[in-house]
C-alpha cells in the first residue's frame, strides 16, 4: 500500500496538481477504486489535499519537505546571499541543488512584478534546460555528464538545447568562466546567469538570476551572481 500511495504522490510532480480521480487512475495505472482509497488515506493525512473532485499536494508535504536537514540547512546559509542578489539586480533570484537529472528550486524571491516562470519552490526542471541546472550538470562529473547526454534532451521552449554537441559545448564553457548562461530555455523572454556554489571541493548548489529579455545585460548581472556564489561557498567551506 505504501508503494502504490508513492506511486500517486509521483503523479504531482513537477506541477504538483490538481488532479481528478480519474486522471491519478490514468498516470498510476491503478483501478480507480484503489486510487480513490488510497487519496482518501493521504487527504486525511494532509499528504493531499481535495477540492470538489480535483486533488493536490498537501501543505503537510511541504513541511516535511521543508525539514529536510542539508537542504534546510543549505537554504538558510543561501537567504542572505540570495538577498544580497536580489537588492544588487532587483531581479528575480533562485536557489536550486540536483536531484537526479533535474534540479529542484529551494528558494526563489522576486519583487511585485514576478517574472512568469516554470521555477517554483520545491518544484523541478531538467538541468539542461535552466540555468541553475546548467551550472550544476557542469560540474558534477563525466559519469553524470554523459549519462545526460546519451539521453533525448528535453525541451521547455523552443529555445531549449537539444543538440548533445551543443550542449557539451556550452558545459565546456561552463566549467571555464564558472558561469552559465540561459536564453529564453526554459521560459520564453526570459534570460538567465547561473553560478555553482561548492562546499568540500564538489557542487552542492546553484544561485542564478533570471530577467526580461529587453533587462538582461551579462556584463552588469554577471559579477554579482559570481559574487553571491563565492560568498555562498566560502561560508560553506568554512562551516560558519
Amino acid at each position: 500500500m505504501l508503494e502504490k500511495a508513492a506511486i500517486i504522490l509521483d503523479c504531482f510532480s513537477p506541477t504538483g496538481g490538481p488532479f481528478r480521480l480519474s486522471e491519478l487512475s490514468e498516470c498510476t495505472g491503478l483501478p480507480k477504486p484503489t486510487v480513490h482509497r488510497l487519496a482518501g488515506d493521504l487527504v486525511r493525512l494532509g499528504w493531499l489535499e481535495r477540492t470538489g473532485p480535483h486533488y493536490r499536494l498537501g501543505a503537510k508535504l511541504f513541511e516535511l519537505g521543508s525539514l529536510v536537514p542539508h537542504r534546510l540547512d543549505l537554504r538558510e546559509a543561501a537567504l542572505p546571499f540570495l538577498q544580497d542578489l536580489f537588492e544588487a539586480t532587483r531581479e528575480t533570484v533562485h536557489l536550486g541543488v540536483r536531484d537526479g537529472m533535474d534540479v529542484v528550486y529551494l528558494e526563489r524571491i522576486h519583487g511585485h512584478e514576478a517574472l512568469r516562470l516554470p521555477s517554483r519552490i520545491g518544484g523541478s526542471l531538467p538541468l539542461s534546460c535552466t540555468g541553475v541546472g546548467k551550472a550544476l550538470l557542469a560540474f558534477s562529473g563525466a559519469e553524470l555528464l554523459e549519462d545526460v547526454l546519451s539521453r533525448p534532451l528535453p525541451s521547455l521552449t523552443p529555445h531549449s538545447i537539444t543538440d548533445p554537441d551543443r550542449l557539451r559545448l556550452a558545459l565546456e564553457k561552463i566549467q571555464v568562466s564558472g558561469l552559465a548562461y540561459e536564453e529564453q530555455e526554459a521560459a520564453s523572454e526570459v534570460s538567465c546567469i547561473a553560478a555553482p556554489v561548492f562546499a568540500g571541493g564538489a557542487v552542492v548548489a546553484a544561485l542564478s538570476v533570471a530577467v526580461p529579455r529587453e533587462r538582461y545585460r551579462p556584463a552588469q548581472l554577471a559579477p554579482a551572481v559570481r559574487t553571491a556564489a563565492l560568498g555562498l561557498s566560502r561560508v560553506l567551506r568554512d562551516g560558519r
